[in-house]
Parts: structure tokens; sequence; C-alpha cells
């Protein structure tokens, strides 16, 4: 399966704004008692700004003219008083809004998270860790931004600018028509750029992650780059990646603020046609189509002109924010289709049906197993072999020969691409996750420990010693013969751990990783290179260890030295697709040495 967001990403742009938008109004579909509010409070809003201007030009005309300063004082105060109750409720739906901003930032993190979480190690392979950082924490972010602050301000001033336009029309129909004239350029335009807006967009966001990815890569290999003297290389790399998203920034740039000019040109092109137009028809004393009191004068206005000005105003305001409103939004929809391309994906390591197991002898066994990477050439190729219970299995051969990629089969890191998997005599498939990983233990060639202590690193993922004390997890390690690595820490349990730093040593960090596979009694245990950074002493202990496992407990030793394997029960060479009984140690030595089969 292909798990390279960047190509999905290219797909996902195929997909219409009306469809993306649909998914994402998704995350908040719990939210709708409160987006009806905010939606009431920006109706309020909108109304109040809507009524405002027919009740000045009103003013102006029976009152302000007259000079009758009573009513100019009355219909001041009813301003004041709606204005006020404008101000309320768009205060209400601010905080309305960013409440669900962040509620829905919170839950589409988690859900990102999650689903990461559940995706193979194939995904992880496909993709720059720095590159997925961005896409929880920047995009996610874009999207926030949107719905806490646009999306409301994008239906206010849209029902604000509907709203205008019907009272333009309403007041006079020829000159509402000659009003609206530009908008309807604008809503063309703004069909014509806006896919060009939201590819700029993405660019943007794409180089921004790859950005992060260079960074993230800069800094967890740091020690290599102060040792090779290489800061040029990683600053020439960075300096690369850093020019890309200036670049793709000026350009989303440039895309995201060529509405607005636009827009105010032709806010300015029908203002002025309205003091035209208007003036025309106060000089001809042309009759208007009017509401209210209007019809009392029967002609157009020098209150009805300042109020058709208002409206033509906020016909036109509501536009030039929406111009902002909309690269927000082409930017939001940029960003979510970057995040729903993690969200839209599943695992291909699912669980099939439970199959009933077939008479067997042995624990493991690979049935014409095939297995290649994504994108690259088979790795393996029709492997057949078995492990029985109890015994211990080396697997030797040239590095690139196929060991650790054998061993990931056994633990279901990955899946054939054609063959069988069996654990007692079912297939591996079938087995659900958390019983996988209690049968089969895997010391990873470069282990990885959580920032934390040793104790909750050794019992990650182990629930049946989670609530133990210090004292009393000390004696299931010492009934383990585990207690002797325990005191090689300082601190013993509660030595401090760094995920990534130099708190401890390699060769501790793989003590603990050995410690955690061994706590678990687990029927499979896979040793890849476990003792490849463990001085002679400490590596004979943990041979002494393995030795006093229960005899249930099947070994698979990956190793290069030959010295760690000298006691396995049986060897096999792997090397070219193949995996192959070695018989004798010599004759393993002999198939390393010549890297081929020897009959």
């Amino acid at each position: 399966m292909n798990y390279d967001l960047n190509k999905l990403s290219e797909q996902q742009e195929k997909l219409s704004t009306l469809a993306a938008l649909k998914k994402l109004l998704e995350l908040i579909r719990h939210e709708r008692t409160v987006l009806w509010m905010a939606l009431f409070a920006i109706l309020i809003n909108s109304g109040v700004n809507l009524v405002g201007p027919l009740l000045i030009g009103h003013a102006i005309d029976k009152y302000v003219i007259p000079h009758d300063y009573h009513g100019v004082l009355v219909y001041s105060a009813i301003l004041l008083g709606m204005y006020i109750c404008g101000l309320v409720a768009s205060y209400l739906q601010t905080i309305l809004m960013g409440g669900v901003g962040q509620r829905m930032l919170y839950t589409l993190r988690n859900a990102i998270f999650n689903k990461i979480q559940l995706l193979p190690v194939a995904f992880f392979n496909q993709n720059k860790t720095g590159d997925l950082i961005s896409r929880v924490n920047n995009d996610t972010d874009k999207i926030n931004t949107f719905f806490s602050q646009s999306l409301m301000q994008f239906i206010g001033n849209l029902s604000t600018m509907v709203g205008a336009g019907v009272f333009l029309l309403c007041i006079n129909f020829k000159l509402g028509l000659a009003t609206v004239a530009p908008g309807a350029v604008a809503w063309i335009i703004t069909k014509v750029l806006s896919q060009w807006i939201k590819r700029k967009n993405a660019a943007s966001l794409k180089s921004t992650g790859g950005m992060s990815a260079e960074i993230q890569e800069s800094l967890n290999n740091f020690k290599v780059i102060i040792a090779f003297n290489r800061r040029d290389y990683f600053r020439k790399r960075f300096d690369s990646a850093n020019e890309n998203n200036y670049k793709t920034a000026v350009k989303a740039g440039i895309a995201n603020n060529i509405f607005l000019p636009v827009y105010s040109l032709l806010a300015g092109v029908a203002q002025l046609i309205v003091l035209a137009y208007g003036i025309h028809l106060i000089s001809t004393k042309e009759s208007a189509i009017t509401i209210m009191n209007y019809k009392d004068y029967g002609v157009f206005s020098i209150g009805l002109l300042i109020a058709y000005l208002t409206y033509a105003n906020s016909f036109y305001n509501p536009l030039r924010q929406l111009a902002t409103l909309w690269t927000t939004f082409q930017t939001a929809m940029a960003a979510w289709d970057r995040v729903s391309g993690i969200l839209g994906l599943d695992t291909n390591l699912v669980t099939i049906k439970d199959t009933k197991p077939e008479a067997s002898e042995a624990l493991l066994e690979f049935r014409h197993v095939h297995f290649a990477y994504p994108g690259g050439s088979e790795i393996l190729h029709n492997v057949c072999f078995k492990m029985e219970s109890g015994k211990t299995y080396a697997l030797v051969g040239p590095t690139g020969g196929g060991k650790t990629t054998t061993a990931s089969l056994i633990a279901r890191l990955y899946d054939p691409t054609q063959g069988t998997v069996l654990m007692n005599g079912k297939d591996i498939r079938s087995l659900e996750p958390e019983e996988r990983t209690k049968k089969i233990g895997f010391i990873l060639q470069e282990p990885f420990l959580f920032t934390g202590t040793v104790k909750e690193n050794i019992l990650y993922g182990n629930e049946q010693y989670k609530n133990y004390t210090d004292k009393q997890l000390e004696a299931v390690l010492k009934e383990s013969n585990l207690g002797e690595l325990v005191a090689i820490f300082d601190e013993g349990l509660e030595t401090k751990v760094l995920s990534a730093g130099d708190s401890i040593s390699l060769g501790q960090k793989q003590l603990i990783a050995f410690m955690r596979a061994v706590l678990r009694n687990p029927e499979i245990l896979i040793l890849d290179e476990a003792t490849a950074n463990i001085d002679t002493i400490t590596e004979q202990l943990l041979s002494d260890i393995l030795e006093r496992l229960p005899e249930t407990t099947t070994r698979v030793i990956i190793a290069h030295r030959l010295n760690t394997i000298q006691n396995a029960d049986e060897i096999y060479f792997v090397n070219s697709g193949e995996v192959i009984a070695a018989g004798s140690l010599d004759h393993a030595i002999d198939m390393l040495l010549h890297g081929k089969r020897v009959s």
C-alpha cells in the first residue's frame, strides 16, 4: 500500500472544494447547537448594520433637513441602542466560535495522532518525521484559524452583502443593478483564481513541512555533523529548504493578496456609479421604488442617496473582507488536504477472521513467503522454514541480505506480499495485536526509549506490572535474572532517560530494551544485534540470562559476531532473498565468506 503523503496530497487536490468542506464540517457536527447560537448572533449584527443606513437616510430627509432636532435625538438614541445590541451579538459570536475552533483543534490533533498510532511501520518509512510534525501542528492551526476567526465572519459578511444587495434593488431597481454589476465581475474573478490560490498555499505548506523535516534531521544527527565537521553540508541543505520555503511563501502571499486591490477597485467603481446615477435621479426628480416612509416623498432624495451610498459600502466592504477571508479559506482547505491525507489512511496490517489452527509441531512457519518494500524490488523470494518451541535459531548473512526483514515479518511489522506466516498453526494475521505482542518480544537493532525513567521504559506496554512499586518490580526482575542489569544504572530503576539525549549510553539503551522484552516472557524473543554496543562481560551476562529463560521460549538471534550464535540449535543463512539452513557453525562461516550457498 502506498503511504506517501505527498503523492496522496496531489490526488486530494482533485477533490472539489465543496466535497472537502463537507468532510471538514463533519469534525464539528457535535457543535451544532453552538454554531446555531453563533449564527443567530451574527445575523442580529448583520441585521443591525442593514437597518441602520435606512434609518439614517430617513432621519436626514425627515428631521435633519427640516431642522427637527428632537427627531434627530430620538433616532440617534434608537441607532445607539441598535449598535450596542450589534456589538454584544458580535462579541458573543466571537467567544462562541473561538471555543468551537479550539475544541475542533483539540479533536483534530487527537484524531491525527491516534490515526498515526494505528498506521504500520511502512507509513513512517515513506514520510519524514518533520513533515508529519508540521501537519499535526502547523496545518491544523491553519484550519483552526479559519474556524475560530473567519467562518462566522465569512457568513456575517455574506449575509450583510446579500441584505445590502436586496435593499439596493428595492430602493431603485435600475440603480441597484448598476451598483451590484461590479460585484458580478468580482465573483467571476474569484471563481477563476480560487484553485490557483489553493495550489500556491498547498505548495507553501508543503515547503514548510520540508523545512521542518530538514531541521529535525539536522538536530537529531548533530553529533555526527560535529564529528565529521559537515556543518557546511547541512547548512546548504537547510539554505535550500529555506529558500524554497521563502519562494513558495512569497508566491502564496501574492496569491492571497491579489483579491483585495481588485475588490477595492470594483468598490470604487460602484460608488462612482451610485454618485453619478444618484445625482442624475435627484436632478431629474425621478421617482424611487421606495420602502418605509420614502413613499411620502415619491422622488429620489438626498437622504435616500446617502442611504444608498451606505448600502453600497455595506455591499462592497464585506466583499473586500471576503477577499481576505477567502484566501484564509483556501489556506485552510490546502491544510485540510494535507491533514485528511493522514486521516484517510488505513493500516494494511488488518486482523483477518480467525482461522481454524492446523495441526503443526512448529511454533512458527514461513510458507512460500515473498516480500518487497513499497516501490522497491523483492527482498525475499519463496521463503520456507519452520521454528520449534524452546530452540535457539540464528539468522546470519551479509549486510542487506534480509535478516532484519525476516525478523520484522516474524513480529508482523509488515505482512508478506505473498505467502503466509503461521504461529501455532494459525495465520499470524488472525492474532489480535495485544495477543501477538504478548507472544513475540523484539529487541530492535536501534533501541528506542521514551523520556522518563528506566522503570517506565521497562514497563512500557506491560500492563501486568504497571502498578508495582520499585521494590516489587526489583523482586520480579531478580526472579527473571535481570537484577544484575538494573545495578548497572547509577540510580537503578529511577535513572533518568531521554529519548534522544546522552543521559545514558547506547549500550545501556540496549540493556533497557533487553529487560523490557524479557520481562514480558514472550514465546518468541527476537534479538536483532542486541549486543552490538555491549561490552564482553555484559554480553556474557545477557547470554546467561537467555540460557535461563523458560524452556518454551524460542530465541531468534540476528548477529554478525559469530561467537554470539555458537550455541544456536539451528543456523539460517539469509542472502539474496533466500533463507537457507546452514547446518553447522563452520558451514555458516563458509557461506558468509563466500556470500552464497555452499553445497
